[in-house]
């Protein structure tokens, strides 16, 4: 019988098609998912990331809240027009904390994977109250209410105690102090140094320039860090990985 002839017989052959299927993905599988038991982690790890401040995390939320991944991705591909466009491709290590990732599957929207300091806050404030007025051709909708829904603190340990239930490295001490890192990160004038000891690279100022802490502090906070936390001038993928 001829190789043509036996591909033949297993093509016409449903129950026998199935079975040699079923064993073909099934070692594939286990080629892919067994290494994976022996390494202690999969995700390099990578100097500068940390879990989000309080407010960051609040801001994440309100951008998950208003479906904000439906239209931007936050995964840039190792491919040249993606880098050239959007910067260096996305680590692992980025969306570690994440739960769950804002990797997006499509762009009605530029990815913001690097957004972080490419605008002032003020842009931010305009984009979200009127976002044809920075992008004419955007068919974003309006945020406006945003900055004129002012937050409270009262729930923001039970946030960071949630996270560190699924593995964000949230500790004790920044658990007891989510309230007072949370004002304080939104206010220039606050006693932010300890906050900042716990959060490395996070930015404090108030965010929409009016008083209290709004809805608009929050997104625009975690806007500006997205893509900051790693020095890539510096970074060198890990040969070894």
């Amino acid at each position: 019988m001829s190789i043509l002839s036996k591909h033949k017989f297993i093509e016409t052959n449903a129950s026998l098609l199935l079975i040699l299927s079923f064993l073909v993905v099934t070692i594939g599988g286990l080629v892919q998912i067994v290494p994976l038991f022996y390494l202690e982690n999969t995700i390099e790890k990578v100097e500068g990331m940390r879990p989000y401040s309080p407010l960051e995390l609040t801001g994440r939320d309100i951008y998950v809240r208003e479906g904000c991944y439906v239209c931007h991705s936050q995964m840039i591909r190792p491919m040249r027009d993606e880098v050239e466009r959007y910067g260096h491709y996305s680590l692992a290590a980025e969306s570690m904390y994440d739960h769950p990732h804002q990797w997006g599957s499509k762009r009605t929207g530029p990815d913001l994977a690097r957004v972080g300091g490419r605008y002032s806050d003020d842009w931010h404030l305009d984009h979200l109250r009127d976002p044809q007025s920075v992008v004419p051709e955007s068919i974003m909708p309006k945020y406006g209410f945003l900055e004129r829904t002012l937050l409270e603190s009262e729930h923001i340990e039970d946030l960071l105690k949630t996270h560190a239930i699924v593995g964000v490295p949230y500790t004790d001490e920044m658990i007891e102090a989510a309230a007072a890192d949370f004002r304080a990160q939104a206010d220039p004038d606050s006693d932010y140094d300890d906050m900042l000891e716990r959060y490395p690279g996070a930015q404090v100022r108030n965010f929409d320039g009016q008083p209290g802490i709004s809805e608009a502090d929050a997104l625009i906070a975690y806007l500006q860090m997205l893509g900051t936390l790693v020095d890539f001038s510096t970074f060198t993928p890990d040969a070894n990985r």
